[in-house]
């Protein structure tokens, strides 16, 4: 053996030991694999890898040896992507399942743009528009900060947010103070579409929150006992580190003996009973938008959904619906299929994007824009309920497929911001390792609660709005299915038809990607609005 082959064999020894030691450390540290499958998958890395490093220092000829040294670098090659998949693994696990515990909230004290107030001294002995009851907390802080810096200012009471609003556009107030989560609710009435640009800010109030985490509801064997999950999706444009309206809603409910999945949607516009612990500030008791809820946390959203459904929900995922789009993206796109009659040449969302009967091959930004319009349907937002759940089958379809090896990292990256969840890791772990142990097909079965549309008070508004009156019928229904999914029983799937009466209107609570925009027409019909109430011809009034 010449001096340079036994140096070359030396270093691919030595590299070739280090990654496959590196590699039998991320897989254990994983934790994913059943011990069973675990010992003989490192066994025989481990073997492959030592017959070739045997095989670099016995060959004689120049043939063999250069034959061994490319199979043992490609071996070594395919070691080291393993093991960095792995870690990538290991890594968005620790994303999702560590949250901050801390969301940020942001009181700013505004004013018209020409204001000639720059900062906190500026507002000294003027009126400030406050809300009487609604952000309390946060309104109450702020105002400490005026006292702390001795200035002096009048109040004056809102029992709403438009009234709010209106008082400052008329000048009755010299400045307002807003919670930043009810800015989109501003710009979503059309009197006020261009709030932003007519309004500056001149001096905020920041603090944060606790995400609660009520632990005593975690099932005692996620493998044999039945759980029910939370999947909440946020309109904020920063993320988990901030509140914002809850716009998707969907209760899985998971029996792992039977391997059954019921996913239970509940429309954003749905008109609840508020409930939340003492604290939250939300309005305790009251009706209003479930969306509402969301911007007093994902543990208010929780408490309502509880309260309406009869059930105790056992863990949390938050999805930042923004990451959305670098989700699908990651998977190099994802394939959704449209019926007959459900094409769409520009979403109100984003007129970019559209969709044809047929399949459809969609990026981030086209998923998303299909996973929140409604304005173009008749259904409004039962069908992009459909739509949200279409596009989570794809992404689920997506991952399972062949091309998720070479967007592996990408997706992994993705994933660590796109959820946040209070499922441990371990549990996850024991997750994937039963269904790895047993195997076995999952039946998933979708349903969505219905309601018929109609303009009521909302307590986070002070005011009135479109809501979606629950189906008293449907919401048994989801019920009845969900029990029987938690005692092992077949699910009875006779959900009753949604009405044809769903239009959401344009007026104030659209998401944040369907505002500032002109009262809408449909391709389907008009829809004619007033100061507070609307009119829908599907509707009668």
């Amino acid at each position: 053996m010449n001096k340079g082959y036994r140096i070359f064999s030396i270093v691919l020894t030595v590299l070739i030991a280090l990654v496959t030691a590196f590699f039998v450390y991320q897989i254990t540290k994983l934790n994913l694999l059943p011990m069973q499958l675990l010992i003989p998958i490192v066994a025989a890395i481990v073997l492959i890898v030592a017959i070739m490093v045997i095989l670099l220092f016995i060959s004689k000829n120049v043939i063999t040896r250069t034959a061994t040294s490319i199979i043992t670098v490609l071996i070594c090659a395919i070691v080291a992507f393993g093991t960095f998949n792995i870690y990538k693994t290991s890594s968005m696990l620790t994303n999702i399942t560590t949250p901050e515990g801390k969301v940020l909230n942001t009181i700013s004290v505004v004013t018209l743009k020409d204001s000639d107030v720059k900062d906190l001294r500026g507002l000294q002995n003027k009126k400030i528009g406050v809300l009487n009851t609604l952000d309390r907390v946060g309104t109450d802080k702020c105002l400490e900060d005026f006292a702390n810096q001795n200035v002096t200012i009048t109040q004056v009471g809102f029992d709403g947010l438009d009234a709010e609003v209106a008082a400052l556009y008329d000048h009755s107030v010299d400045a307002i103070i807003l919670n930043e989560t009810r800015r989109g609710s501003v710009a979503d009435n059309e009197q006020y579409m261009n709030f932003d640009e007519d309004t500056k800010v001149v001096y905020e109030t920041k603090y944060y929150t606790d995400v609660l985490k009520d632990s005593s509801k975690k099932v005692n064997n996620i493998t044999s006992e039945p759980f029910t999950v939370l999947i909440s999706g946020s309109d904020s444009r920063n993320g988990f580190a901030e509140v914002g309206r809850s716009d998707v809603n969907m209760v899985a409910t998971v029996n792992p003996v039977t391997h059954t999945v019921l996913l239970t949607s509940i429309p954003r516009d749905y008109y609840v009973t508020t409930t939340c612990d003492e604290g939250f500030g939300c309005a305790q008791g009251q009706l209003d938008k479930l969306t509402h809820t969301g911007l007093h946390g994902v543990e208010t959203t929780k408490k309502t959904i509880e309260n309406l459904l009869g059930i105790e929900i056992n863990y949390t995922l938050r999805v930042n619906f923004n990451s959305v789009v670098n989700l699908v993206n990651a998977l190099g796109g994802i394939d959704v299929y449209v019926p007959e009659g459900y094409a769409v040449d520009q979403f109100w969302t984003n007129p970019d994007y559209g969709v044809h009967v047929g399949d459809n091959h969609l990026d981030g930004e086209g998923a998303l824009a299909f996973a929140r319009e409604r304005y173009a349907y008749t259904e409004g937002d039962f069908q992009r309920v459909k739509n949200q759940q279409t596009v989570l089958m794809a992404i689920a379809k997506k991952v399972i497929s062949p091309s998720m090896i070479a967007n592996y990292s990408r997706f992994m990256d993705a994933l660590g911001g796109a959820l946040e969840t209070d499922l441990s890791d371990q549990e996850i772990q024991q997750l994937a390792q039963n269904q790895i142990d047993n195997g076995g097909d999952w039946n998933f079965i979708t349903t969505t609660l219905d309601g018929t549309g109609a303009t009521e008070f909302c307590a986070e508004l002070g005011n009135t709005a479109y809501v979606m009156i629950p189906n008293e019928e449907s919401v048994q229904n989801a019920r009845n299915q969900i029990q029987e999914v938690l005692s092992g029983q077949p699910v009875t799937e006779n959900q009753p038809q949604p009405e044809q009466d769903q239009e959401a209107p344009a007026t104030e609570e659209a998401p944040v990607e369907e505002q500032n925009q002109e009262a809408v027409q449909t391709p389907q019909e008009d829809l004619y609005y007033q100061e507070d109430t609307y009119y829908d011809p599907n509707l009668g009034y």
